[in-house]
């Protein structure tokens, strides 16, 4: 089927609200290492790479690399553990999936997670089937705002950028969509605000906002 529009959408944040498990993942390493982390602490930090997350929690160079990449293993594991226990759908994504996919669009996942709890997520979203193309962490050499994640993402669905939209619900997100030459959705779900997201195109409080119309629309405008 040839696609004349994509939809990429981040996971954490946009298809699942999974701000407290991961607040509570980094409780649990933290309390492990002898360590605390606050939500104040937390919600400063919220959307950058676990590297950059205990660099400014407990300081730079306090672990090697060999043992930042340990944290982060353990850290997603529990994190995968608190999110089958408690899968907070984001209210609206399964519909709104559906009635892009019903409309034609292109479906991808564009996201700095690793594989596994993207796997996680559409499984329990039992949304997999719509996605065309699902790029994450081990995808890409660059992180968002750098627009690979995205570029790839388009690429593998065969659209061109200048006819994709980015839902995103973080800073570097969106400048990564801005830097494709995609539209840009701000979704100020848990721990972010609209004023934050400002530089998208298009700032929503709830997924319910979205429709193939709105992002046609948006799609169709210059940039």
């Amino acid at each position: 089927m040839n696609h004349p529009f994509a939809a990429i959408f981040d996971m954490d944040g946009v298809l699942v609200d999974s701000y407290q498990a991961h607040f509570k993942s980094w409780q649990a390493v933290a309390a492990e290492e002898g360590l605390t982390v606050g939500e104040a602490d937390f919600a400063a930090q919220f959307g950058r790479t676990s590297r950059e997350m205990i660099a400014g929690w407990w300081g730079e160079g306090r672990y090697s690399e060999e043992e930042i990449a340990r944290l982060d293993d353990r850290k997603e594991g529990v994190f995968r553990e608190i999110l089958s226990a408690d899968f907070p759908a984001m209210p609206g994504a399964v519909d709104l999936l559906e009635a892009l996919h019903r409309a034609g669009f292109a479906l991808g996942v564009g996201s700095s997670g690793p594989p596994e709890n993207i796997e996680l997520v559409l499984r329990r979203l039992q949304a997999g089937r719509l996605f065309g193309a699902v790029v994450t962490g081990n995808d890409v050499t660059r992180g968002k705002p750098d627009p690979q994640v995205f570029l790839t993402a388009a690429g593998r669905l065969a659209v061109s950028p200048g006819h994709s939209a980015v839902v995103e619900d973080a800073v570097p997100g969106v400048a990564a969509a801005r830097a494709a030459g995609m539209a840009s959705v701000g979704f100020a779900s848990t721990g972010h605000t609209r004023q934050e997201l400002a530089a998208a195109e298009l700032v929503i409080d709830s997924l319910s906002e979205l429709s193939p119309e709105v992002l046609r629309e948006l799609i169709s405008r210059p940039r």
